[in-house]
């Protein structure tokens, strides 16, 4: 795999952000997070120029240059290899589809990567930085915030009205966009007891290849990890969760965590869509597998455009946008600051 120094890293995304409007003086919001911020920060990450985002292709690793230039920009710790970066060890697979791209696979280890023709090897890395706790004693626990930054790619079987670009707005850079304003936030606000890993992963949409990766590689031990809180899909509102500006909590049930935001007014119920076991199908769920209380954030009703073309930036609810990004930061700083969430009896995914 390819390194690619850092001065090359954020002079390309300066490039990115120059080109796509973006100056400097944007990272500096207000207390809260605006909807002219979650446009302008949503449209970075969807945009055209980034052609899906597929995993291990040109577009995502734009992508991850951006995620990582805003994080330097919050003043987050770098936490990867590379910096923001970690490396994650992709090679390209069978298309998934007829006409699609060929599908990103995770190397199980590094010696089977070293084996793999350097041809079908691909250039994938998640995106990492660390907020340091203010605590003396609970600065060494960590939450962790992610989103997945990955999406399908392009593929022109699939293309309506010329358009082959699968954006992914709201699948997931609605939650990119929540985990970078989550960590603004609390830096602005000043660091929360404990310290907070914020993490956009790639490969979500391909067995959560970086999760998977990350896991087996933490920047931080696991054993100090008390929690982790995803942000998936929260672009529209979802009218079986209350309507604009409510979200729910995959797995609600399983842990104190839902009790604890709820105590606390933050504006996420229990998931109402059980039987979709959504709390199964994000990067909550690897972790919740190595025992830590993990859980998803999220406002996705089931629209049309899941995982189609037509998932743009002006499909976004932009106010409705705004109001779970700051309900999101919220209840990151709940979990940061307040007991550790506990799995209740049986709540615990165990593995089959």
């Amino acid at each position: 795999m390819s390194s690619v120094p850092l001065s090359r890293t954020f002079a390309a995304a300066a490039l990115v952000l120059v080109a796509l409007g973006v100056g400097a003086a944007d990272v500096r919001a207000q207390r809260a997070t605006t909807p002219d911020d979650a446009r302008r920060l949503l449209s970075m990450i969807a945009h055209d120029s980034l052609e899906g985002r597929l995993t291990g292709t040109p577009g995502a690793m734009r992508a991850a240059r951006v995620i990582a230039a805003q994080m330097q920009r919050i003043g987050l710790e770098p936490a990867g290899d590379q910096q923001f970066f970690q490396t994650v060890p992709i090679y390209a697979g069978a298309p998934r589809t007829p006409g699609g791209p060929s599908r990103p696979m995770l190397a199980a280890s590094k010696e089977m990567y070293d084996t793999i023709p350097a041809a079908q090897r691909r250039e994938a890395v998640n995106v990492v930085g660390i907020l340091r706790g203010s605590d003396p004693v609970l600065r060494d626990e960590y939450v962790i915030v992610g989103a997945h930054y990955d999406h399908l790619g392009m593929n022109s079987a699939r293309a309506v009205d010329g358009d082959s670009i699968f954006n992914g707005a709201d699948d997931d850079a609605s939650g990119v966009i929540a985990m970078l304003e989550t960590a603004r936030q609390l830096k602005e606000k000043g660091a929360p007891k404990r310290s907070v890993i914020f993490v956009a992963f790639t490969g979500e949409e391909n067995g959560m290849t970086g999760t998977n990766h990350f896991i087996r590689n933490p920047v931080r031990p696991l054993a100090q990890v008390i929690a982790d809180v995803q942000i998936e899909m929260i672009g529209r509102p979802d009218s079986l969760a209350g309507g604009p500006g409510k979200g729910w909590l995959t797995g609600y049930e399983r842990s104190t965590m839902g009790e604890m935001l709820a105590a606390a007014g933050v504006a996420v119920i229990q998931d109402p869509r059980p039987a979709q076991n959504f709390f199964s199908r994000s990067d909550n769920y690897p972790f919740a597998l190595q025992g830590i209380p993990a859980h998803t954030i999220s406002s996705f009703g089931g629209h049309s455009d899941y995982h189609g073309v037509n998932d743009e930036v002006e499909t976004m609810d932009f106010p409705h946008f705004a109001a779970v990004i700051n309900a999101t930061a919220k209840a990151v700083r709940v979990v940061a600051d307040g007991a550790k969430p506990e799995w209740k009896a049986g709540g615990k995914p165990e593995r089959r």
